[in-house]
């Protein structure tokens, strides 16, 4: 799989939360949330400001990122489902 974002754009594939509580509880798949978490797989050029330069991304591939649960557009991609969106879609970067 070979993906170029274009512009201010990032392909992030979501990352799986626990199933599990800390007491235990095992969670179904039918009652889990979509994760807000993910990692970014590959990211745009940037975006251009008024005077045509372009500006820097804060994210890079590797990072962990946090976003909106519906943030983004679906996409599927070799059997992977990728969300597709624009860096200010972002959050935060969960630092290790």
């Amino acid at each position: 799989m070979n993906l170029r974002p274009l512009h201010d754009r990032v392909i992030v594939k979501r990352v799986e939360n626990e199933t599990k509580t800390a007491s235990g509880i095992v969670i179904p798949d039918s009652a889990a949330e979509k994760p807000d978490q993910g990692e970014v797989l590959a990211v745009g050029p940037g975006k251009k400001n008024d005077k045509g330069e372009l500006g820097a991304m804060a994210v890079k591939v590797g990072d962990r990122v946090l976003f909106g649960k519906y943030s983004g557009q679906t996409v599927k991609v070799d059997g992977d489902e990728l969300l597709v969106m624009k860096e200010e879609d972002l959050f935060a970067v969960v630092e290790k």
